[in-house]
């Protein structure tokens, strides 16, 4: 979409668009409004102060527009003027666009109402028309009269005035007969076909327009529409081969643009908002956060605000801790256990100091570039549009690395202070199109070589190499599996529109399902606030599982390659009995632990709590050894969450609360565990704990270290809801969202 945006939506509202046709169950103006809603809630949802939406109402009760006082533009009603849209203007609208109780009112007549408020909003008083994206859009049932001044010459007029002012104009009609999508009404009636012939010939005089039933619109709602960004340049300079200042006769250097090819389109993010005292964002009791108290479309809601409270140790001082301010706390940098403090004049000197730049540093063959290599976005780097003397050196650059077939490696600097990157170059050669296409290289900290063993033999402890062996896959099993790959292809199991074999996915067609879900998620509760989001579509799920004729295809397949893997199922493990576990037996059938003699501890030490833990429950034969093992544990995971300093300690307290949790589970113990997770939970809450750890509580729940329900053991007395409302932090003091 361009920059600017200046859409207007024409809705029929006739008495007739109550009734349902085709066999839908919701009226005509309820269907056709899905396709308006949505487009309307994607404008909305862009939050884009330049993307502005008019509405009109075509045929409705009221006559209220820019030429009301003109004959013919009556019941024509301005329900918004081309400006920003709010939640409550679509809410507002919603309540507007009800059937009316007259028939009466032109489709041409609101078009050109919809031309005269596109060329007012776009001029502002400038006297020229500005670089908008126009649309006008059309959504009628084509039972209303239309005058169209008697002759032709009318519809050309104003058709040549929507090409002047580059308007495109879009048509939707219900039950419209479209043959490329397969619908056609039957026993239409005279009127609804000449309007339809009528208005499907004002489109075709325009340049820009589209005509066509709303049934393949409202289908269309489905497949996700994607953003394409602006671009905008990252580099305006030099790209040099050589120092052109040292060797100006042998260096050389051409002036190009770099500018963004493509880049990685992000989930919307969501911010943390709390529920206002008694519905007014204006009051607030004084234990809670700071709130914003401007909120307009969501007055039962209030932005949460991030206070933090820094502190130190001071024997001194109240409760031993002593509050400081952020401008009097150090930078340290943790080496091992030890924090190192780096003053603010030494870290200036750390600081690469660097200009501005873009420089080829060496050439690669492209077949010995390993296409792994690629570290991130692609750019695209063009000669500098006003200077034919680099169009022709880019040129000849560009045609040199395709006939040598290699790539440059060069080194970039975005702007000075910024880091350098090492990117790899390769040329792109299209009709109207040369340039060098590039990604970034990693540096030799961004590598990690590890060694694995071979797939194919066996190397023994003496050096020998077998490979023979049963850790090895024999040639029958190959031979299955490659068969069944093979049979799982996808390449050219799609259908083309002749029926033959094509590719199956394209690129174009395999869209985000995180990012296009969740945006339908915000279009549908912006719509309905009160109704039900909608499971996610067909079309954006239709990538999620292979296709129903290929697996059947290749079960044969995978049957062959389970009998050759010798594949057996494998009984579900059941849960073991209190102190009834079988230990693990050694390959050589050896009791080590009873050859050693080894007393066990019945002390846990911090340092050494999973492996200890575990060794005590193996040994433990009592409840209340059971108990005295979960009160040291629990112990030490209060330790590790009041001693750490920020978040440093809390995987590590994590680690041993899922380690306790599975284990009381495994003793079918749930009372333990429960009983410490309530206790633990007052503590946190009452920051007694080292001070403010609801954040450790959030982890917990993330993690789903809750409380053990009864689904899980039938010893425990808590319910799923119990669980789950344990979990929330609703009914204590506010939770600052991160």
């Amino acid at each position: 979409m361009s920059g600017k945006l200046a859409h207007v939506y024409i809705v029929d509202q006739g008495s007739t668009t109550e009734e349902c046709h085709s066999g839908r169950m919701i009226s005509d103006l309820d269907y056709a409004l899905q396709f308006v809603w949505d487009k309307i809630a994607t404008v909305l949802s862009a939050n884009r102060k330049t993307w502005k939406v008019g509405v009109l109402g075509l045929r409705s009760d009221e006559t209220r527009n820019t030429l009301s006082e003109e004959e013919g533009y009556e019941n024509i009603n301005l329900l918004q003027d081309i400006d920003e849209i709010n939640i409550g203007h679509l809410h507002e609208l919603q309540a507007a666009l009800k059937p009316s109780s007259t028939a009466a009112g032109d489709s041409i007549s609101a078009i050109v109402v919809a031309i005269d408020m596109i060329e007012r909003h776009c001029r502002l008083g400038t006297g020229k028309q500005g670089k908008f994206g126009k649309k006008i859009v059309l959504v009628t049932d084509g039972k209303g009269s239309i005058d169209d001044g008697g002759d032709q010459a009318h519809i050309n007029s104003i058709a040549d005035r929507i090409d002047e002012l580059d308007i495109e104009l879009v048509i939707l009609g219900t039950d419209f007969d479209d043959l490329d999508f397969g619908f056609k009404e039957e026993d239409k009636t005279e009127r609804k076909r000449n309007n339809e012939a009528l208005l499907k010939l004002l489109t075709e005089r325009c340049n820009k327009s589209q005509f066509g039933t709303i049934a393949e619109a409202v289908d269309n709602l489905e497949v996700p529409e994607v953003k394409t960004a602006k671009p905008y340049p990252t580099f305006k300079g030099r790209l040099s081969l050589g120092d052109y200042f040292k060797y100006p006769e042998t260096a050389l250097y051409i002036d190009v643009q770099r500018y963004f090819k493509t880049k990685q389109a992000k989930v919307p993010s969501a911010s943390s908002f709390t529920t206002a005292p008694n519905g007014n964002p204006g009051t607030q009791p004084s234990h809670t956060l700071p709130v914003d108290t401007e909120m307009i479309d969501a007055k039962n809601l209030a932005v949460v605000r991030n206070a933090y409270r820094y502190q130190v140790h001071d024997p001194t001082a109240p409760g031993g801790k002593r509050d400081v301010e952020r401008d009097d706390l150090a930078k340290g940098y943790e080496y091992g256990r030890t924090a190192v403090y780096i003053s603010e004049a030494e870290l200036n000197i750390t600081k690469f100091q660097t200009l501005a730049s873009f420089s080829i540093i060496g050439f690669v063959p492209s077949d010995k570039y390993e296409r792994y290599l690629n570290m991130g976005p692609s750019c695209i780097t063009i000669a500098q549009t006003v200077n034919p003397k680099a169009v022709m050196a880019l040129s000849s650059l560009i045609h040199a690395l395709f006939e040598l077939e290699s790539y440059a490696v060069a080194r970039i600097v975005g702007k000075d202070g910024k880091d350098p990157e090492i990117i790899l170059l390769a040329p792109l050669i299209e009709p109207d199109l040369e340039a060098l296409i590039d990604v970034p290289l990693p540096f030799a900290e961004d590598l990690r070589m590890y060694r694995f063993p071979p797939l194919d033999r066996v190397v023994t402890t003496s050096g020998a190499t077998v490979s023979k062996h049963r850790n090895l896959p024999s040639e029958d099993l190959e031979n299955s599996m490659s068969d069944y790959v093979d049979a799982m292809e996808l390449s050219n199991f799609g259908k083309d529109e002749e029926g033959q074999p094509t590719e199956y996915m394209t690129i174009n067609e395999n869209y985000s399902p995180a990012i296009h879900r969740i945006n339908q998620a915000i279009r549908s509760r912006a719509i309905d606030p009160h109704g039900t989001v909608e499971p996610p579509s067909e079309f954006l799920m239709q990538w999620s599982n292979p296709p129903v004729g290929l697996v059947e295809k290749a079960t044969p397949g995978l049957k062959a390659l389970v009998e050759a893997a010798d594949i057996k199922k494998v009984e579900a493990k059941k849960m073991g009995r209190r102190f009834a576990r079988e230990k693990a037996k050694p390959l050589s059938g050896l009791d080590v632990d009873s050859l050693l003699d080894t007393p066990v501890s019945q002390t846990i030490s911090a340092e050494n709590a999973i492996p200890e833990f575990k060794q005590l429950l193996t040994n433990t034969t009592t409840d209340s050894a059971v108990q005295t093992a979960a009160k040291q544990m629990g112990d030490i995971i209060k330790e590790f969450v009041q001693d750490s300093t920020g978040d440093h300690s809390y995987p590590r307290a994590l680690e041993n609360l899922k380690v306790f949790r599975n284990e009381m589970v495994t003793f079918e113990m749930p009372e333990l565990y429960n009983k410490f997770m309530r206790g633990f939970k007052k503590l946190l809450l009452k920051e007694e704990l080292g001070g403010e750890r609801r954040e450790f509580f959030v982890r917990v729940g993330q993690q789903k270290l809750g409380l053990i329900e009864h689904k899980t053991v039938e010893q425990s007395d808590v319910t799923e809801e119990q669980a789950s409302e344990f979990l929330s932090l609703k009914s204590e003091l506010p939770y600052r969202g991160r």
